[in-house]
């Protein structure tokens, strides 16, 4: 009988296999490691960042135009609430926008609404008023002891103003400047402007002729364009001179009317006396923002402005892409603190629904630009002293001075007056009784 069959013993030889695999490993790890470290300590360290603080400026929603031109088949009667009223679409598009604004800072913002971290300033317009309310809608929707009335998803969250004869932040161009204005007629001069005005002088006839305005120049043509915009906007048929490449020349011409309010000639100067304003205030903020013994707790300042504001703010930054900013468009600055230490400043510019803000680089710095350098780099653009640089001051000096002069001229002309009268006086009146003396009288 055969013996029973035995399995053959591999364990020792599968174990020097396995030591001498686990052997060239090892080797190749020992070569490797040099390299790794070397690559590792060549990497910048990835520092965690905490966001601090956000200041946002955005324009307001759709809205009716500001006003009609003269043959406009559609008066302020057509729109439901008359000119330069926020509409629903433009409820609708800033509410997107507050709902993006609570993806983006979820983790940053309160979930519930906080009155100690967030302030909201508005320009005293219907149109800005009611978009920051409706952003607040889709930013806070209330939730738990908040909501105030069953079905109703909002609650009152306070919006900030000043009236519009004192808004001197948030309303540009600022007006009652005299260099300012003293820029703008030099800017009429500059060969970019009159070219411009030549190229286009046939076009602008033409649109006077059909809208029955008597002079229409590169910087009224936007309203026209506007009122047809917004007519197009909310499906009004146009008349028939209204056809594409009209509407595209006037979007060009508004779009230089644009550049020609805050740049074309000397826009560092014209910056410190209008978008340089502004700037000037978001500088404080993220300086004061940073600083630790503040015992501020705000987080998002929120600024409900117009096209105009934003354009002033961008040119001022250098950052203007030339065109128009679009309804609900929003303008963001954030705040960043480094565990090292460094503090830095990211832009960002929302001019898109439905889109991710896309990054705006500040000229002469990387997108993560240190606070410190952001400072130094828009230095130039920051006035001083408002009222000196605008040349208000030498003007009112000069009022008194007139007014000084004038007032010592009737003066001295009364007095002159008083003077003569008291001499003719003296003059015309009749010799009184004169004292006779005894002397030399003849005696009985």
């Amino acid at each position: 009988m055969r013996s029973p069959a035995f399995p053959r013993n591999t364990d020792k030889r599968e174990s020097r296999r396995a030591m001498e695999g686990g052997g060239r490993k090892g080797r190749r790890s020992a070569v490797l490691l040099p390299w790794l470290l070397a690559l590792a300590l060549a990497l910048p360290l990835a520092h965690a960042r905490t966001l601090r603080f956000v200041t946002l400026l955005y324009r307001h929603g759709d809205r009716s135009p500001v006003k009609a031109y003269p043959r406009d088949p559609y008066q302020e009667s057509a729109w439901p609430q008359g000119f330069g009223q926020l509409s629903q679409e433009g409820m609708r598009q800033q509410w997107d926008l507050g709902q993006a604004l609570r993806r983006r800072y979820n983790d940053f913002l309160n979930a519930s609404y906080n009155r100690q971290e967030i302030f909201i300033r508005s320009t005293d317009f219907d149109r800005t008023l009611m978009s920051a309310e409706a952003n607040l809608a889709g930013l806070y929707p209330p939730e738990g002891q908040q909501v105030f009335r069953p079905n109703v998803s909002w609650q009152p969250i306070p919006v900030h103003t000043v009236p519009d004869s004192l808004e001197r932040l948030l309303k540009f161009p600022l007006s009652h400047c005299p260099r300012y204005e003293q820029l703008q007629n030099e800017t009429r001069q500059t060969a970019e402007y009159v070219n411009e005005t030549i190229e286009n002088m046939e076009f602008l006839e033409m649109v006077a002729n059909m809208t029955g305005i008597q002079d229409v120049t590169l910087e009224t043509v936007w309203s026209i364009y506007d009122t047809l915009f917004c007519e197009r906007a909310h499906k009004m048929p146009l008349p028939a001179w209204v056809t594409t490449k009209v509407m595209t020349k006037l979007q060009q011409l508004k779009d230089f009317s644009f550049e020609f309010l805050f740049g074309i000639h000397r826009r560092v100067e014209k910056s410190r006396l209008q978008g340089g304003v502004l700037l000037s205030q978001i500088r404080k903020n993220l300086t004061l923002a940073i600083n630790a013994s503040a015992p501020s707790h705000l987080k998002m300042l929120m600024y409900s402005a117009h096209d105009t504001t934003l354009v002033a703010l961008q040119m001022a930054l250098d950052v203007y892409n030339g065109k128009q900013a679009p309804y609900a468009s929003c303008h963001i600055f954030e705040l960043f603190q480094e565990d090292d230490g460094n503090v830095s400043v990211e832009m960002f510019f929302r001019n898109e629904s439905g889109k991710e803000p896309y990054p705006l680089q500040l000229p002469g710095c990387e997108q993560r630009c240190s606070l410190q350098k952001f400072l130094q780099l828009t230095e130039p653009v920051i006035p001083q002293n408002w009222k000196q640089e605008c040349q208000i001051a030498n003007s009112i000096k000069d009022i008194e001075f007139i007014v000084g002069l004038a007032v010592c001229g009737c003066i001295l002309f009364l007095l002159i007056v008083l003077l003569l009268t008291v001499i003719f006086r003296a003059k015309s009146q009749p010799p009184g009784y004169r004292h006779i003396s005894d002397e030399g009288e003849e005696q009985p």
